[in-house]
């Protein structure tokens, strides 16, 4: 039971990395428009800011979880890096359950509220000329969110148990 919950959020982790890759195509792609309209027709677009801040934003927040998931977030480990790897995995399995899940739990009930609310209202972006809906941008963010708060609750389970799929804890030189 318990490694099929691990695969399958491991699963979803991995197909929101996909999703985050998609965002960084669709932000190159609209950058690469607005310079050829903006400089060589000298028509800028009203929407290249907002897909900009958009697809950035949600490339981040949809590509955390796979990042975690492979143990690619920086880390400052030099007190760390001294300790027994029995010890390091109990402070992250510590840290990830009763820290950061209930952290980001609350982020991802917030930002869920937050997309449901722009839903019923019709929300749109008040300060951008081209007004776009916020509910998709907030949706991702939710999306984002929960998937993260699952991932650092296998981790942190993970990390407390023995054998972990792939021993992060190790120094490799």
């Amino acid at each position: 039971m318990k490694r099929t919950l691990f695969a399958a959020v491991d699963t979803i982790s991995a197909i929101l990395g996909y999703a985050s890759q998609a965002m960084v195509l669709i932000l190159i792609g609209s950058m690469l428009y607005e310079v050829v309209a903006r400089y060589a027709f000298g028509a800028p677009t009203l929407w290249a800011f907002d897909i900009a801040y958009m697809s950035t934003g949600a490339l981040f927040i949809l590509g955390a979880a796979q990042a975690l998931r492979e143990d690619a977030h920086v880390r400052i480990d030099f007190l760390s890096s001294k300790l027994p790897a029995r010890i390091r995995g109990a402070i992250d399995g510590i840290v990830f359950l009763l820290v950061l899940t209930p952290i980001f739990g609350l982020l991802t009930y917030v930002a869920s509220y937050r997309t449901w609310r722009a839903w019923m209202t019709g929300e749109v972006e008040h300060v951008s000329p081209w007004a776009p809906l916020m509910w998709p941008f907030y949706s991702a963010l939710a999306i984002g969110l929960a998937a993260l708060t699952l991932q650092l609750a296998i981790e942190g389970m993970r990390a407390f148990s023995a054998n972990k799929k792939q021993n992060s804890y190790k120094i490799e030189t």
